[in-house]
């Protein structure tokens, strides 16, 4: 049993982890990581990287589909989704190779194996070669979520999937049901209605990403590309009859649905050890509870990602991994939860930041809304992607922006200009004044902003 004495002990190599890991690296610190499986946690592995890798397969298709009406006239034979897989296997492990080289030239200690905790400075690891015990002065936690497995009879039958068995399918079912239309559900929903009829079951009564304007006319382009929504519903179990069958209840009516997979998109959890609570972390509603400089109620601990609950978002976990590591070390490390972009990865992409018009509404805001749709801007129309638009709130008395939410091509990539803006507390008029090349997508947002201040151009 190999003893080690460590400075910093990081518990979890996911995006809060190694980014905990390497900051405090550069830093100077002395870090030892603990990961139990591959670098890069769920984002690189399960999660961020590989779905966005198989959605440029089904993004690839629907461009085919659609390449007359650009003079181009070919056809689709067949997809092999095996080269689809393989090809995203590449992509991880590309990233995940790059990830490894990091940890080594940051001459940060990796420990592979199950990181349990022992006392307030004693971790126990259980890996392949041999257990070691590692003390330590200061440790930050970032273990991550886990798939929430609904309590539906039925979930452990062959063909019933989480989001991490999905990704590894070598052949496209002939039909899906997705149990859930969160971030996770649409996302996969929109990878293989290309291929596939897709069933969509919501226990809620609406589609909800943020702002009402902006989910209704998501789900009215969902609903043109063949994705069927059903919402109000309750599912009470899932039997093999041959094929899969999903048995809901619809405004007081029993009803099934038959797939050949079934796929449960209801969310991810933290992902909290007994031995969290056995040396008496503070944890509630299943995530641990820590403050404002991301320690625990044990003086040496600290914790970020998604273990603490809260947006499960890979880029607020590095934000919150890096405030930690500073923390503890003695520095200040702050994270700004008014400016968190937050995206889908459907076609067209979602993106938002900050408050939504009827958050701001409601938190007292004298509310002045910019608006500007795609289908009146010149690159949109080149491109042939003429669905969506940006939505900008801001605040009547101090021309401040609050939020904006974005619907349309590229959004993950436009919504950072709004985000600059919030984390500056930059002025409409100085945005307005702002120089945007053209034609370009980022003058809808250029646009959008004019509109609020009564001076869009361009818009109809």
């Amino acid at each position: 049993m190999k003893k080690l004495d460590c400075d910093y002990v990081v518990l979890g190599g996911g995006p809060a982890g190694y980014y905990a890991a390497i900051t405090g690296a550069k830093l100077g610190a002395k870090v030892t990581l603990i990961e139990k499986s591959n670098l890069g946690g769920v984002c690189l592995n399960q999660g961020c990287i590989p779905t966005k890798a198989l959605l440029r397969t089904s993004g690839l298709v629907r461009n085919f589909k659609k390449s007359l009406e650009f003079g181009i006239e070919s056809q689709i034979k067949n997809t092999n989704w095996l080269t689809s897989v393989e090809r995203k296997n590449r992509v991880v492990k590309t990233l995940r190779i790059g990830l490894e080289n990091l940890i080594s030239s940051n001459k940060i200690n990796l420990v592979n194996g199950i990181g349990i905790l022992k006392s307030q400075n004693q971790l126990h690891v259980n890996a392949e070669d041999e257990e070691k015990i590692i003390n330590f002065n200061k440790l930050v936690i970032a273990t991550g979520a886990v798939p929430i497995i609904p309590k539906i009879e039925g979930v452990d039958l062959e063909g019933v999937l989480t989001s991490d068995d999905i990704l590894d399918l070598t052949e496209i079912p002939k039909s899906l049901v997705i149990i859930g239309s969160g971030v996770i559900g649409l996302e996969f929903a929109e990878m293989f209605s290309p291929f596939c009829n897709v069933t969509v079951l919501e226990i809620k009564d609406t589609l909800d990403v943020g702002d009402l304007e902006i989910s209704n006319e998501l789900l009215k382009i969902l609903k043109r590309k063949g994705i069927n929504f059903k919402f109000g519903v309750n599912v009470k179990k899932i039997t093999k009859e041959g094929s899969l069958r999903v048995y809901f209840e619809e405004k007081s009516k029993e009803s099934f649905l038959t797939a050949d997979k079934v796929l449960l998109a209801v969310g991810r959890k933290p992902n909290i050890t007994s031995d969290f609570v056995d040396v008496g972390l503070d944890i509630l509603n299943n995530a641990l509870q820590v403050d404002k400089s991301y320690r625990t109620n044990i003086e040496n601990i600290y914790a970020a990602g998604d273990v603490i609950g809260g947006r499960q978002l890979a880029h607020l976990s590095f934000a919150e991994g890096r405030a930690a590591i500073l923390n503890a070390m003695g520095k200040e490390g702050k994270v700004n939860y008014e400016a968190v972009p937050i995206c889908i990865y459907t076609s067209p992409e979602v993106a938002m930041v900050g408050l939504t018009e009827k958050e701001a509404i409601e938190k007292g805001y004298d509310v002045k809304i910019g608006k500007f749709y795609f289908r009146n801007n010149g690159r949109a129309l080149t491109l042939g992607e003429r669905d969506g638009l940006v939505k900008v709130v801001t605040d009547k008395r101090n021309n401040k922006i609050l939020g904006c939410q974005i619907l349309g091509e590229g959004a993950s990539e436009l919504i950072s200009e709004i985000t600059l803006a919030i984390t500056l507390k930059a002025d409409l008029n100085t945005l307005a004044s702002m120089i945007h090349p053209h034609p370009t997508l980022s003058e809808a947002v250029f646009e959008a902003i004019n509109d609020a201040l009564g001076l869009s151009v361009h818009k109809i």
